[in-house]
């Protein structure tokens, strides 16, 4: 049953991953590089913060779901997902680059996602978090459950010296 939540998680870590912070890097991008004749934004305004605090939230998501004490399935859905795509862009480059949404009719936002989706793409990000998410399902301990055997971790003392 642990490892059906684990895929659930999964799910979600790698719509997080992909959505996420796929529009806090374009922010972030589009913050480093306004538009020509454009002023950059002012600075200690809430959206300068916005795609920083995605990013952490993101890491931060990441990095529980790395060291946490989840079924392997929850690391193994996004590593696979971020891997394969790698894979295609490096076999394919037009090929890996036509999964982005790039359609106008899209919201605006999922545009902006598919743009920071290109960014981590195109740099490797997602190979290293691909890479960085397979190593716990390489680890035995992760697939046993936390109720182990407990009548191996506990030994039932003797007094009776010809036991020994």
């Amino acid at each position: 049953m642990r490892h059906v939540f684990g895929l659930l998680i999964g799910l979600v870590v790698t719509a997080v991953l992909l959505l996420g912070a796929g529009w806090a890097a374009a922010e972030m991008g589009l913050a480093l590089q306004p538009a020509q004749g454009v002023a950059p934004p002012a600075t200690g305004t809430g959206q300068n913060w916005a795609a920083p605090a995605a990013m952490a939230g993101t890491g931060l998501l990441i990095g529980l779901l790395i060291v946490g004490r989840v079924s392997p399935v929850a690391c193994f859905v996004p590593s696979m997902v971020l891997l394969a795509w790698t894979v295609v862009y490096v076999l394919d480059t037009g090929r890996g680059l036509g999964f982005l949404p790039v359609n106008p009719t899209f919201h605006e936002v999922l545009l902006q996602a598919g743009r920071g989706m290109r960014i981590l793409l195109t740099t490797g990000v997602y190979a290293l978090l691909g890479v960085a998410l397979f190593i716990p399902v390489l680890l035995p301990s992760r697939w046993a459950g936390q109720d182990g055997d407990e009548d191996g971790d506990e030994y039932e003392e003797s007094n009776d010296r010809a036991y020994y």
